[in-house]
């Protein structure tokens, strides 16, 4: 029987404090591997990732990352 998986889809993003006094917001690295490590704690493996800039209120930036992960079902 062949093994079956479910999947999660997430984006990632930090909060809008940063854009709004900076400008513009970067990931940070620690919260994001926090983040993963949570996730695969639980048996969540990332598939792919995807970094963007995502845009609010007309004038800021903030970046995020859109992560896909699977786990067997």
């Amino acid at each position: 029987m062949a093994e079956t998986f479910e999947y999660k889809v997430a984006i990632y993003r930090e909060g809008m404090l940063g854009s709004l006094f900076l400008g513009s917001s970067k990931v940070d690295p620690i919260k994001f591997s926090n983040f993963l490590n949570e996730n695969g704690a639980l048996g969540w493996e990332v598939i792919t990732m995807e970094r963007e800039i995502r845009r609010m209120l007309l004038f800021f930036e903030r970046e995020a990352f859109l992560v896909v992960m699977k786990r067997a079902k």
